[in-house]
């Protein structure tokens, strides 16, 4: 159960066209089920920072698989994961990284984007996983 180069580069179609709806500019990261990178696209004029983010969100996805977005809500100070964000060589635990489903509901790997708010971030990610 792993994605494919085809179905990466569908997500990161859907995905830019989102980010273009947004009338955003985003760094969008797929990685495979082993949270290795398979496929990545910077926009023109996305921020350079926000390459390494992108990444990380999805391999943050992909480690715990559930949205970075719920991550960030747990590792809070009193938090159940407070500071697992120093884990794996660094997570991101704010929104823009979303596990990937199958048909089945098998995770195949993750998307992380990065470069705009974490709410736009978030939708992209969305947007990008609804196409699997």
């Amino acid at each position: 159960m792993n994605i494919t180069l085809e179905q990466a580069e569908k997500i990161i179609v859907a995905a830019k066209s989102k980010s273009r709806e947004l009338n955003t500019k985003m760094n969008i990261a797929i990685v495979d089920s082993g949270a290795n990178l398979i496929a990545f696209a910077r926009m023109d004029g996305a921020w350079l920072g926000s390459l390494d983010i992108s990444i990380k969100k999805a391999k943050t996805a992909r480690f715990f698989d559930m949205d970075t977005g719920i991550i960030g809500e747990l590792s809070q100070p009193g938090g159940s994961l407070y500071n697992i964000e120093h884990s794996n060589n660094g997570l991101i635990t704010f929104p823009g990284g979303v596990p990937i489903k199958d048909a089945d509901g098998n995770v195949i790997g993750a998307i992380g984007v990065s470069g705009s708010s974490v709410e736009n971030d978030h939708a992209v990610a969305k947007a990008g996983t609804e196409v699997i």
